[in-house]
């Protein structure tokens, strides 16, 4: 009897955090788009299945196979590559509300040239290319939300380019705390200077 309470107890809250992570996802969709109907979101999610994952572990390796895009719904990732010394570059953090994969591997079905892993414990939700674009050919509202996240993402690159070109590595840090205060709290203070480019010694102490 202890066991089926047990079943029933862990359905219950697979569901419950299905429906919180589905809610976030509409007012993520909404921000762009117009207001969805009940029918058309129930549509949007069918294409989604819910990921979770624990700190430390990965969400994308270096070789392998990048089936799926995600959004954050809760936790904090971090996307770097190694280089041929094994250096570490980081690349960018992903928190909630942003979308993280490796989009070469993703887009041309190549192997994965980078590594995602989770800074925190993670709740995403994952939709893998097949399903976007017949997403997008279903409903227009869909294809609108993706091209304007699509622009975003190519406005941010080149500010990001133009940063490096532009500021120096003090500057463009502090940038980074204007933007993301919280996240200096989220994530090891050796890792928010290496994705500014900082030397081993620290320009800026923060705590």
């Amino acid at each position: 009897m202890m066991l089926v309470n047990l079943d029933q107890s862990l359905l219950l809250s697979r569901s419950s955090l299905f429906h919180r992570m589905s809610l976030l996802l509409k007012q993520h969709i909404e921000q762009i788009t117009s207001k969805l109907s009940d029918e058309e979101f129930a549509h949007i999610l069918s294409f989604f299945k819910p990921v979770k994952r624990k700190k430390h572990q990965f969400l994308v390796q270096e070789n392998e196979n990048v089936p799926y895009e995600f959004w954050v719904v809760k936790g904090c990732l971090k996307e770097y590559y190694l280089d041929a010394n094994g250096k570490e570059h980081i690349l960018k953090f992903a928190t909630e509300t942003w979308w993280t994969t490796d989009y070469g591997a993703f887009y041309n079905r190549e192997k994965a040239s980078i590594y995602i892993d989770c800074v925190e414990d993670c709740e995403l939700l994952a939709i893998s290319l097949e399903n976007r674009e017949q997403l997008c050919k279903e409903s227009h509202k869909m294809e609108r939300f993706w091209r304007v996240r699509s622009n975003s993402g190519y406005v941010a690159l080149q500010k990001r380019i133009l940063s490096l070109l532009r500021m120096s590595a003090e500057d463009r840090f502090k940038q980074f705390v204007d933007l993301y205060p919280d996240l200096l709290q989220r994530v090891p203070k050796k890792c928010s200077h290496r994705i500014w480019a900082f030397p081993e010694k620290p320009l800026v102490d923060f705590k």
